[in-house]
Order: structure tokens, then C-alpha cells, then sequence
């Protein structure tokens, strides 16, 4: 029986989510530089998500975080798009169906905050989340969009949503 729940972060979440979003990028050998290990929002998810048109989820399983991923303007970018943003999921969370799960979660968000496109960014390596990302309706595009900072991650995609 599947006991994992998706719900918003809470801000007692904070520690938790930040240390499993740093071990799968470790684990998956993304550069600390130029990605979101870098990201001074780790820290504070919650309060970093606490503005309109902004959600993060996190996926809980018997008490423990096991998965992660929200959506929010895209930084640095003047059209009506957001960014999903930081999804990750400690192994024993995938082949659950839970990435799916998450995906429509953010997407069926986004366009209740009236967003026309969601855009992500990936590492070329990540070819697990990519098929789920193009499964979803995500494509890719040739550059990036606005300047999430995240100059390390060389694969773009969107969404029209």
C-alpha cells in the first residue's frame, strides 16, 4: 500500500528538504557550482515560496521527506512564465509513480495561477526525469530563459501549459 502524501511545505520542513536536495545532487554528481546546491533558498524553501504564484510540494513518507519540487516565476524573465523548480527524489521514492504524481501536482498549479508556459532546466545526464519531463509535454529548447542562475545545467524544456 502506498503511504507517501504530496503536500505543501511546511516551515518546519526547511532542514529536511535542503539536506534532501543537496544528497541526490551529490549522489547524482551535479557541480555544487552553477546548480541549485548553490542556492542560498535551500535553506529557507519555505519562506523562499511564501509569495503569490508560488508553491513548493514535498512528498512524505511515514514521517520522513522523500521527495521535492514546486513552481514559481520564472527569475529574470517578463512573460507569463513560471519554472518548475528543484524536483528531487531520494531513490527509495522513484519507480513509485511519485515523479508523475508531483509533475501533475505543479503543472495543475500553475495554470490555477494563470501561467501560459512552464520552463525547466536539467542536467544531460538526468535522462530518467528527462522522459518523465517529455512524457509530461515538456520539449526542448535551444537556450535558456531569464537567468535562474543555474548556469551548469546546459538542457532546457518547456511546457505550453
Amino acid at each position: 500500500m502506498e503511504t507517501a502524501v504530496i503536500r505543501e511545505i511546511e516551515p518546519k520542513d526547511n532542514r529536511e528538504v535542503a539536506s534532501l536536495i543537496r544528497k541526490v545532487l551529490l549522489e547524482m554528481g551535479v557541480p555544487k557550482v552553477g546548480t541549485a546546491y548553490a542556492d542560498k533558498a535551500l535553506d529557507r524553501m519555505f519562506e523562499n515560496y511564501d509569495m503569490p504564484k508560488a508553491t513548493y510540494f514535498v512528498v512524505e513518507d511515514q514521517g520522513r521527506l522523500i521527495g521535492a519540487a514546486g513552481v514559481a516565476q520564472l527569475a529574470n524573465y517578463k512573460g507569463n512564465v513560471c519554472e518548475l523548480q528543484k524536483m528531487y527524489f531520494l531513490e527509495e521514492a522513484r519507480g513509485r509513480g511519485l515523479g508523475a504524481a508531483m509533475m501533475d501536482i505543479c503543472l495543475d498549479r500553475a495554470k490555477k495561477y494563470g501561467f501560459e508556459k512552464c520552463y525547466l532546466e536539467t542536467m544531460p545526464y538526468m535522462k530518467d526525469a528527462q522522459k518523465l519531463y517529455i512524457k509530461s509535454g515538456f520539449e526542448y529548447i535551444e537556450g535558456p530563459m531569464g537567468d535562474t542562475g543555474h548556469f551548469s545545467c546546459p538542457v532546457w524544456m518547456l511546457k505550453q501549459l
